[in-house]
């Protein structure tokens, strides 16, 4: 069953809806031979018994009646076919009312059984031996008359069966009728799911090669589901590259400035002449600008880095987020002394995760945050809960919900990385991110659950914000 089912999954569908049809064809015939046709023969015998007993019904009323009288019997189409005969067992004589001329061996069944003495009606089928030699199948049907004479009836196997034929082919041509219905209307559900699969496929291939692709599909359906989620990521996906194609070129631009300033003091040393005065202030410069490179370079390799991060501890939070908190205080708070850094934190509180992605994150949180404090940073730590409050100008509205989204620009046209950082570590561990204007200043939260976001207090655009 297992190589049946992987065979199938190897087919196109109209490929699988032919091997089903023949599947369905093939049920349905050892279906019709094997359970249909002994019932069809069982139904057959019943309405040949039942033909038999309503020719009789008239004539026993009539018998009963008129005892030493022989009745008339009308011929039709189905009297034609039945033998009726009056048997007298005292007697041992036979009264041919209508049929065929009964032979010897059809009178010793009709004598065999009249001397059983059974009262009403019996019906029984018998094998017997024509004339010529032949056998026949004849179907009988005996009922005693109130005078205790037998009226047997009879009719051969060959009117059965071609009853039975006629209600087979009808049986048959019937079932044909409904499975090329199914059929026809099988295949044209496979039709509606193959074309809109195809311009999928289609829609697909064009995307990969960069071509102009349009993906008409507008159905309520699962096909309609996926069409409207292709869109969706094509066009996610154009933005994605727009925005990559602008920060490669801001990146690139931010790179080349240290590198051109670098470049030209060094030249400038070399020749003997001191852009700032002295060696040693050029030399600052120099180191300076550095300095900066190489912060751009680390936050993209922490980037690129962060892009393989995978969750492979075990669960349950067992990292201590204040130990973390006091490593990034202890190292930032000299970059702007005359900024307050607050620590508002319960101890215990544990986070899931590795030490040093989180220690980036908190780092690049409180980085993002001295840079446009005024004068006061307040880092919050609650179970499941991180937040940092600075206390600098409100975030543009239609920017909040775009802070983390990697590739975002910054504030001044700049592009800051740190954010995509804390945006990747957050879902990597399976925590929330997001940023909220507070009456007065900015609050950045980290949370483990949905519910624990808080409504925001106020709305408030400004036309400088947070990064």
């Amino acid at each position: 069953m297992k190589r049946f089912r992987m065979w199938l999954r190897e087919l196109s569908l109209s490929q699988q809806l032919l091997t089903i049809v023949f599947l369905f064809i093939t049920v349905f015939g050892i279906f019709l031979f094997v359970f249909l046709s002994p019932s069809i023969d069982q139904f057959s015998d019943n309405a040949m018994y039942g033909v038999l007993h309503s020719t009789q019904e008239n004539l026993v009323y009539y018998l009963n009646s008129n005892p030493d009288s022989v009745p008339y019997v009308i011929e039709d189409t189905i009297t034609t076919s039945v033998t009726h005969v009056l048997y007298e067992k005292d007697h041992d004589s036979f009264v041919q009312v209508s049929g065929m001329t009964l032979t010897d061996t059809i009178k010793g069944e009709i004598r065999a059984r009249a001397y059983l003495n059974f009262s009403g009606t019996r019906d029984y089928r018998a094998e017997v031996e024509k004339d010529d030699g032949s056998k026949a199948v004849y179907l009988f049907s005996m009922t005693r008359l109130d005078d205790g004479r037998y009226l047997a009836s009879l009719i051969t196997d060959e009117y059965r069966d071609v009853f039975e034929k006629s209600l087979l082919n009808a049986v048959v041509n019937m079932n044909i009728v409904v499975v090329a219905a199914l059929f026809v209307l099988l295949m044209l559900w496979v039709m509606s799911l193959i074309v809109p699969l195809s311009q999928i496929k289609t829609y697909i291939s064009k995307i990969r090669n960069d071509e102009k692709a349009e993906l008409d599909i507008h159905r309520r359906d699962e096909i309609g589901e996926v069409a409207v989620a292709l869109r969706q990521m094509e066009a996610e996906l154009s933005e994605q590259n727009r925005e990559k194609q602008e920060m490669i070129q801001n990146i690139s631009h931010d790179l080349k400035t240290p590198i051109a300033t670098i470049k030209s003091y060094s030249e400038s040393i070399k020749d003997g002449i001191y852009p700032y005065d002295t060696l040693e202030k050029s030399c600052d410069v120099i180191i300076e600008h550095a300095n900066r490179l190489e912060k751009k370079v680390g936050s993209l390799i922490i980037l690129n880095k962060m892009d393989y991060l995978i969750d492979t501890l075990e669960e349950g939070d067992h990292l201590d987020m204040n130990s973390v908190i006091d490593k990034v205080m202890l190292s930032l708070k000299v970059i702007r002394p005359e900024i307050s850094l607050v620590k508002d934190t319960e101890e215990g509180v544990c986070f899931h995760g590795e030490e040093e992605p989180w220690r980036i994150t908190v780092e690049n949180l409180i980085e993002n945050a001295l840079r446009y404090a005024k004068k006061e940073i307040v880092i919050k730590l609650r179970e499941g809960e991180l937040c940092v409050i600075n206390d600098g100008p409100d975030i543009e509205e239609d920017r909040l919900d775009k802070l983390f989204s990697p590739y975002e620009k910054g504030t001044g046209g700049k592009f800051g990385l740190g954010l995509s950082i804390v945006y990747k570590v957050c879902t990597t561990y399976g925590y929330h991110v997001s940023a909220e204007n507070l009456t007065e200043g900015v609050c950045f939260r980290i949370y483990k659950d949905e519910a624990m976001k808080p409504k925001k207090k106020r709305s408030k655009k400004q036309k400088k914000g947070n990064s």
